[in-house]
């Protein structure tokens, strides 16, 4: 009888999380018998009070609508349900996460919520151009650099590349790369492992590139430099490693959304005209940061330094003799 006691007051709290909302609660009547129809339990008014006041006491937050006949609903919850379609919107459009690996975590995410949500988060987000990867491996890849980083281990992987028949290739003559894993960040809508190799020091990696989960090896890793300033991520286009330099722009204000996006809400810009203004922000000047500049058509000038608007338009240059 006691045994049955307990688990009537958790199965109670099933129902009242995968049941109710705000805009279904359920009365005393219906909770005895979704008790006795789901569970085989038997309850009457008195025991179902009871056991809400030791949910209660346990810690849920369980809100009683005032009636002939109270009715009860699981009043909050870790997620509201916002929160959950942000979250599967989040996952839906992430190029990082395989479609099948989508469609599980859309479905755990909605679990979260009560059934009586399933309607409004079963969202088909359609994210333009939005590519998945087929590296399902991803996720035991990503596992074994957290231990990594967590143990201070250096890791060992293949990693790939596509060759003009779109076939994956092992680069470094098919051998491992080894290096130290710093950390895992998210740039440019891909995740890359930030990590320090004896040839290169300083090192990306595309997360989805990496052929399989690396072997975590024994020597320590090369520690992360005390001055190293993670914010030098932002100045990186395409995860292109490099000291930043202060570039400046001159844009055109159709742009200025785009350049708050790319360097946030605090970048200090200067009108220059009724037409322009004048922006100065740290870069990795790269290619990537070029092709950038050149998607704006003419709207983004580089005027400052020299070197790097020299660099610019020799790129263009060659693209219009090899064009």
């Amino acid at each position: 009888m006691e045994t049955t006691k307990n688990l009537r007051a958790l199965y109670l709290a099933k129902i009242l999380y995968e049941q109710t909302d705000e805009a279904h609660p359920l009365s005393t009547n219906q909770l005895i018998a979704a008790l006795q129809e789901e569970f085989g339990i038997s309850a009457h008014r008195v025991t179902i009070y009871e056991d809400m006041e030791q949910l209660r006491s346990f810690g849920l937050d369980i809100y009683t609508v005032k009636s002939t006949q109270n009715r009860y609903y699981l009043a909050s919850r870790l997620f509201d349900l916002p929160e959950l379609k942000l979250l599967i919107d989040a996952v839906e459009s992430s190029k990082f996460i395989t479609a099948k690996k989508s469609e599980e975590l859309v479905e755990k995410i909605g679990r979260l919520g009560s059934r009586h949500s399933a309607d409004a988060l079963r969202r088909t987000l359609y994210a333009e151009g939005r590519i998945k990867p087929e590296n399902e491996k991803i996720y035991y890849i990503v596992d074994a650099i957290h231990e990594a980083i967590n143990n201070r281990k250096q890791i060992a992987f293949p990693y790939f590349q596509y060759n003009g028949r779109r076939q994956q290739k092992l680069k470094n003559s098919g051998a491992e790369y080894v290096c130290s894993p710093w950390m895992l960040v998210w740039n440019g809508d891909y995740y890359y492992l930030l990590s320090h190799t004896e040839k290169h020091g300083v090192t990306p990696f595309r997360i989805d590139r990496i052929a399989a989960a690396p072997r975590i090896l024994e020597e320590d890793v090369v520690p992360r430099p005390e001055d190293f300033d993670i914010t030098r991520v932002n100045t990186m286009f395409g995860m292109f490693i490099g000291e930043p330099q202060r570039v400046t722009l001159v844009c055109d204000n159709s742009v200025m959304d785009h350049i708050v996006d790319r360097f946030g809400d605090d970048v200090e810009t200067i009108p220059v005209d009724g037409r322009t203004f004048r922006v100065t922000v740290p870069v990795t000047a790269s290619k990537p940061f070029f092709g950038w500049v050149f998607g704006f058509d003419g709207k983004v000038k580089i005027t400052a330094p020299a070197k790097v608007k020299r660099e610019y338009e020799k790129m263009l240059q060659r693209a219009v003799e090899n064009n």
